[in-house]
């Protein structure tokens, strides 16, 4: 079963995008292990709370900018 685990800042992301990464990243997987393999992938979106990464020593929080817009 192949199973993708993606990490992604908490509000970058829309319910619609999240979705489309799912799908676009299921069928990629697909074109690799054949048409057997989509009911059998799972594709994990994972939200981490601002402050919860880091690189070095800097925590990052998502600016603005960057965020999902509402009702997106």
């Amino acid at each position: 079963m192949p199973f993708v685990n993606i990490k992604t800042p908490e509000g970058a992301l829309s319910l619609a995008q999240k979705e489309e990464i799912v799908h676009r990243t299921t069928d990629m997987l697909v074109e690799y292990f054949s048409e057997a393999a989509r009911p059998h992938t799972m594709v994990l979106i994972e939200e981490v709370k601002d402050g919860g990464y880091a690189r070095a020593d800097e925590v990052f929080i998502l600016p603005d900018a960057y965020r999902a817009k509402a009702g997106s």
